[in-house]
């Protein structure tokens, strides 16, 4: 049985950009910009073949932000679905993971989301790694990694 759409695209380990082949990101790219609102983000650092230490990215001053993202409906049952744009990796993130969301400044949502805008080269200059020295990071519990599990416990560094 071949994967769901939206696995083939959450599988998929290149970061992003808006260039790929796949008509689903092509057309998302120029019509389905969104932004997906947060406060942090969890990577795992592979601590050995059995264990992964999580642990929780947030900026430093604690404000929400936006990742860059797609949103897309499909089928006959309108699936409504989204993903996270990633680039390459900041300084920081480099220990635990090869590639990273895109984070938009402030500044730059209004272009992102502008339904006008098809540049893809002036949309591509929004997919840089955000700047290390404005975000942090810190180790989390395995306890994050249920999905059963939304609590504030979730982000309490260890």
């Amino acid at each position: 049985m071949g994967k769901r759409r939206e696995d083939r695209i959450q599988d998929d380990k290149r970061p992003f950009g808006g260039d790929r082949k796949e008509p689903s990101f092509r057309a998302a790219f120029k019509r389905h910009r969104c932004l997906v609102p947060t406060t942090g983000f969890y990577e795992w650092k592979k601590v050995d073949a059995k264990t992964k230490q999580p642990y929780f990215i947030r900026l430093k001053s604690g404000e929400p932000f936006a990742f860059a993202g797609l949103w897309e409906v499909w089928g006959p049952d309108k699936l409504e679905t989204f993903t996270i744009i990633t680039t390459e990796n900041n300084e920081l993130i480099e220990p635990i993971h090869n590639r990273m969301p895109v984070i938009l400044h402030e500044k730059d949502e209004a272009v992102w989301l502008d339904p006008e805008l098809h540049d893809v080269n002036k949309l591509k200059e929004l997919f840089k790694p955000y700047p290390s020295e404005e975000m942090e990071m810190y180790e989390v519990s395995t306890f994050v990694n249920s999905p059963k599990n939304e609590s504030p416990d979730c982000i309490k560094p260890i």
